[in-house]
């Protein structure tokens, strides 16, 4: 185990924590920290007093996702090796392999021999999901918010794990939308095992992993190779790298180059200005859709409007919406991109 610079790894009788630990930067996943997360996972599965290991974060956030900046790329050469990615047997050569490298990566979690409890507050967004899912246990603090904000204007997701942790219904709006949803919802979708409140989180997940980690480590590794091996009878391992030839696809696009034009361009607050500005249009349709009324069918938009300015939230959510369509109107936004235009004229 070397010396860690974006990761936390303790021990605590029983436990292993590994704790992402770029609070400042919400836990966005660098090259470097990817692979310290693995080199910690494999040194607490080595460890033979070790049953359980948590997956947490320090900050307000799990994580917001891949660091899109030049941070990604920078990875630590002595874990990394020649890719500066982690290291997965393959050094991913050629154009479009990150998802095939993001996928591999996580593999090393699902092959561990002993359970990974992820613990989840904040944003946990994009690639965030995909490191969380992997993991075999998800307890999310209640108003923690899950979502795929990128599926609106990149690629498609990196790791389609949606069909197998959520209901086909539910799996196409995630995959399609990127909508966030709250840690109790995700509960309801079977994602998630647990939501409690964020002030009990840390204790509540501890207790859980306790618990499990009085089963002896081989105990442990057997139940979870024997649950494993079923959902790989059942295919998940072609069916997420089929996903990741997908992606490469969407990222060919000519929108998706036209997009990473101008990330290199304007840099990654482009990403953050265009992704949330297409996210502040997406949450208003869901908090402000219309409610049903039995007698008359759909609400007018006038009453949905009236109804929604009872909560703070949807007020505000209606507004960014409402400034967002006049500006694609008047030409002061791309809707290509969801950025500002520098020909367009500005709207009031």
């Amino acid at each position: 185990m070397g010396q860690y610079s974006q990761i936390h790894y303790e021990t605590d009788g029983r436990l292993a924590y590994v704790t992402l630990n770029r609070p400042e930067k919400l836990n966005a996943l660098t090259n470097t920290l990817r692979a310290e997360v693995m080199d910690a996972m494999r040194e607490a599965e080595h460890d033979d007093q070790v049953g359980v290991i948590i997956l947490r974060a320090n900050g307000r956030s799990f994580s917001a996702g891949y660091d899109l900046s030049q941070a990604r790329a920078e990875g630590n050469s002595e874990l990394a090796g020649r890719s500066g990615l982690p290291d997965t047997g393959t050094t991913h050569p050629g154009d479009n392999q990150w998802a095939r490298s993001v996928v591999m990566t996580n593999w090393i979690i699902w092959e561990l021999a002993k359970p990974v409890v992820a613990q989840i507050q904040g944003h946990c967004l994009a690639g965030g999901t995909e490191l969380a899912t992997v993991c075999d246990f998800r307890i999310v603090a209640e108003d923690a918010q899950i979502g795929y904000p990128p599926v609106r204007a990149m690629t498609t997701m990196d790791m389609m794990w949606t069909p197998w942790f959520m209901s086909p219904a539910k799996a196409r709006e995630f995959a399609y939308i990127g909508d966030s949803i709250s840690g109790t919802e995700m509960v309801t979708a079977g994602w998630a095992n647990y939501a409690v409140p964020k002030e009990e989180l840390g204790d509540f997940t501890e207790t859980f992993a306790r618990r499990m980690a009085h089963i002896d480590n081989e105990m442990l590794m057997y139940s979870k190779r024997a649950v494993n091996r079923q959902y790989e009878t059942m295919g998940i391992r072609e069916a997420l790298h089929s996903g990741t030839e997908i992606q490469a696809l969407s990222s060919a696009r000519s929108a998706a180059s036209e997009w990473r034009r101008l990330v290199q361009e304007k840099g990654p607050r482009l990403r953050w200005n265009g992704v949330m500005d297409r996210s502040a249009i997406f949450g208003a349709l869901m908090r402000a859709r219309p409610r049903i009324v039995p007698w008359l069918g759909w609400s007018s938009s006038r009453s949905c409007r009236r109804e929604a300015g009872l909560d703070p939230n949807r007020r505000l959510a209606i507004y960014r919406s409402l400034r967002l369509t006049r500006r694609l109107r008047s030409g002061a936004l791309d809707p290509s991109t969801g950025v500002s235009s520098p020909s367009g004229r500005r709207s009031n």
